[in-house]
């Protein structure tokens, strides 16, 4: 996984699932590395989203690899469905996995690259015994479950620690940021050191979203 610019993943939450076709040729033809993709349950968040009938629409007009991340219980019951759909990375959350370890071994077997995600209250420091197996942390900077929100400034602090972290044992492990970025958030998280910055909102209500990636891709 290159290091050398940030990576910029649009959150397909964020959508007009009615023109669901158009919105992912506009992704095909923009500048965005990844697609964003958020399953969630109604349990682990209060919301649903979507599952893997999109993420089976979607495979074969999508030409980014898609960054899976599941907000939901129990995630390491569906590696399998996520895998089936082509799933490039696949991430979990901390506080959804009693066995963490085994959970992303299992994901690393079917090819993916493995993610964990951190919600706003969980601190960096619980990924000390976990950071060398993964491939990507995920930050969430707002509370998982809507799109929308308001960015939480706290997370770019955050960002900087787990950076240290990231450097002090010599790993080359992404850290990803999700929730409010914007054009000014963005700035600040890609100072503090992140790699891959989610947009929602910011992209896909943008009046001319290619030039809205374009932009994030230039910072």
């Amino acid at each position: 996984m290159d290091n050398m610019k940030h990576k910029i993943a649009p959150s397909l939450l964020a959508a007009d699932f009615l023109h669901l076709h158009r919105e992912i040729e506009m992704v095909n033809k923009s500048e965005a590395d990844w697609l964003h993709m958020d399953i969630m349950d109604g349990v682990f968040v209060p919301n649903i989203s979507f599952g893997f009938p999109i993420l089976n629409a979607v495979r074969p007009v999508l030409k980014k690899p898609m960054d899976v991340h599941l907000m939901v219980v129990e995630p390491q019951k569906f590696i399998r469905e996520v895998a089936g759909a082509g799933a490039y990375l696949m991430n979990v959350h901390y506080e959804a996995s009693t066995h963490l370890q085994r959970t992303i071994a299992a994901i690393k077997e079917t090819g993916m690259k493995a993610g964990v995600t951190l919600n706003p209250h969980t601190p960096v420091c619980l990924l000390e015994d976990i950071i060398h197996d993964v491939d990507m942390v995920l930050l969430m900077s707002v509370n998982p479950g809507f799109g929308g929100q308001e960015f939480i400034g706290h997370s770019v602090e955050k960002t900087a620690r787990l950076k240290d972290m990231i450097t002090r044992k010599g790993l080359n492990t992404l850290i990803e940021v999700d929730g409010g970025v914007n054009r000014e958030t963005a700035g600040r998280l890609l100072r503090a050191g992140a790699d891959v910055l989610v947009a929602g909102n910011f992209v896909f209500r943008s009046p001319e979203p290619l030039q809205t990636i374009k932009d994030l891709k230039a910072l």
